[in-house]
């Protein structure tokens, strides 16, 4: 569990291809966070794909939910762990078509794949750690935001993304109207609801309890409280597939020859471990943290007269799609969204036995969706 080295001031370059650029700091400012807290400086790693046309007007945002990072689409390798996350979309002659569109997808705020995060060295040197103000979604598209003015980006042509992605969609249309062009929001709700807190809170838990957390100050240390991330991160999982795919994949099988009577697994709780153990090579705990808060505070109504009265100022075109399996973002919610903004639009509904992390695993469907959204 070793997240990137925060990238230096200024642009530069990152492993895999990435590039870094300082969005709040010296000249800019601090980014003064909606809690009331500040960051200093701000560093905003970020990958790109396509071509920037002559009217700057082809730009697409790409937005990656709690765990994904800025590699959106391309092979695993230096830098990159994994594969990207929505390869199968994104690229030359695919729904998002880079031969047509210049896409940019950003590390979140809070996160640990380059951009400012609690592993980040604070004013004075040392990591955040347990420093590391409290944020939320509004403050992760602030700097978006500041991302797309260093690139000279005035206005996107599309916003798109999934779950935690699809909070900072919406909050793109609501806060930014005059920024945004069209956009797709999948798998989400306008606020978190209270299972979602729920969950997430368990999960908090779990890592907070690992007696490796230190408080959350364990950089540096041999021991790093990666039990407690793959046990959040196997509590997560269950939330994001289904019923019937765990019954179909995994039943009451045991895993290869151990015998559950005796003390041996059953075949799902070591796909659980694999989960985790997957996750823990590649993600911080404290981002988890930190990026978990985050999504429980998403309420899109929060000071603006409700979530309707948000929602109903929106100016872009918005596409709305759910998956008819999701258990932790059901399909209301996404109703709810499309009841409350202009036009009046339907849901699209993506079918899948594969439950919130449809939106990830069924690229046909997702991509006839992004395509015909950015189309309008």
């Amino acid at each position: 569990m070793t997240p990137d080295p925060p990238a230096d001031p200024g642009s530069g370059d990152l492993p895999g291809g990435r590039r870094s650029v300082q969005v709040f700091g010296g000249q800019q400012g601090a980014l003064v966070l909606e809690g009331g807290e500040s960051l200093a400086s701000v560093t905003v790693a970020y990958e790109t794909w396509g071509a920037l046309s002559p009217g700057r007007d082809n730009a697409v945002l790409v937005l990656h939910a709690l765990t994904g990072d800025s590699h959106a689409a391309g092979p695993a390798g230096a830098g990159h762990p994994t594969a990207g996350w929505w390869g199968g979309v994104i690229g030359p002659g695919a729904a998002v078509d880079t031969d047509r569109y210049h896409v940019v997808c950003p590390n979140v705020l809070g996160g640990c794949r380059g951009t400012t995060g609690p592993a980040s060295p604070a004013p004075d040197g040392a990591p955040y750690g347990s420093r590391f103000p409290r944020i939320t979604i509004r403050d992760q598209v602030a700097v978006e935001a500041a991302l797309a003015d260093r690139l000279g980006i005035d206005r996107w042509a599309g916003v798109i993304g999934g779950s935690m992605g699809g909070m900072r969609v919406l909050e793109w249309c609501i806060g930014h109207p005059d920024r945004v062009d069209r956009a797709a929001v999948l798998a989400v709700g306008a606020a978190a609801t209270a299972e979602q807190i729920a969950l997430c809170s368990l999960q908090a838990r779990a890592i907070r309890g690992d007696p490796a957390f230190a408080g959350g100050d364990y950089y540096g240390r041999k021991d790093l409280p990666v039990e407690g991330l793959a046990l959040a991160r196997g509590i997560g999982q269950v939330g994001y597939r289904t019923t019937p795919e765990l019954e179909a994949r995994f039943g009451r099988a045991a895993q290869g020859s151990e015998d559950p009577l005796t003390g041996g697994r059953f075949a799902v709780e070591s796909y659980l471990e694999h989960q985790g153990e997957a996750l823990v090579r590649r993600f911080d705990a404290n981002s988890y943290l930190v990026l978990s808060q985050a999504m429980n505070l998403h309420d899109v109504g929060r000071g603006r007269g409700g979530v309707s009265r948000a929602l109903g100022g929106v100016r872009a075109d918005v596409t709305v799609a759910g998956i008819d399996s999701d258990r932790l973002y059901p399909l209301e919610l996404q109703h709810r969204v499309a009841r409350d903004l202009p036009g009046g639009r339907p849901v699209t509904v993506i079918g899948s036995p594969s439950g919130h992390d449809g939106f990830l695993v069924e690229t046909a469907q997702v991509g006839a969706v992004l395509a015909a959204a950015l189309a309008g």
